[in-house]
């Protein structure tokens, strides 16, 4: 049996607050990574704060200002994608939107890769953010995959987080794990690579 390959996973995060419960699941899922399920893949989170507004008129010559030119390059290389994306007004948040958008500018980078969404907020934990964001990867050739879902009502008691937004809710955790179990497999299956 072949081995498998090392799948590389860009995380974002809508929310840019310090001590986000969202980037709190991010961190979660980097601690997986390195923990139990170390050598199938690895998670770089990529800040998405630098990035100007979506404008037209700050693409140069078939180039982009320096902080999305970088941003693209690490879309491009990715081999999937974890976002963690909080509900605003049944949405997106306006920065992750803003993101994506300058990410499928020509030559869309997010194309027919994987990904995978984890949230955490109110009574449906940010649902709705997440059928948006589907939405969103029809247009731009992202396959989000179908199971598990992850909604983490963050106000439920005993509380899900501390302090400092850092997950303590291992419960919480392994339902996070079996999503970048998924996400790693099903990245494998659209890159061919799965082994007999």
């Amino acid at each position: 049996m072949a081995a498998q390959p090392v799948i590389k996973v860009v995380a974002l995060c809508g929310s840019l607050r310090k001590g986000s419960w969202n980037y709190g699941l991010l961190s979660a899922a980097m601690e997986i990574c390195k923990e139990s399920i170390k050598g199938i893949m690895e998670i770089e989170y990529v800040d998405i704060s630098p990035l100007p507004f979506v404008n037209e008129d700050l693409e140069v010559n078939g180039t982009y200002p320096a902080a999305v030119e970088a941003f693209r390059k690490k879309i491009e290389e990715a081999d999937c994608f974890l976002f963690a994306s909080p509900e605003y007004n049944y949405s997106v948040t306006g920065p992750l939107k803003n993101a994506i958008d300058w990410a499928s500018r020509p030559p869309n980078v997010w194309g027919d890769k994987a990904a995978a969404i984890v949230s955490a907020g109110g009574n449906f934990g940010g649902g709705r953010s997440h059928y948006h964001l589907r939405h969103i990867g029809i247009y731009i050739d992202l396959h989000f995959i179908n199971k598990p879902e992850f909604f983490l009502n963050a106000f439920e008691s005993p509380p899900k987080f501390d302090d400092e937004g850092v997950l303590t809710d291992e419960e919480s955790k392994q339902r996070l794990r079996q999503v970048l179990l998924a996400l790693q497999a099903f990245s494998l299956r659209l890159k061919g690579k799965l082994s007999e």
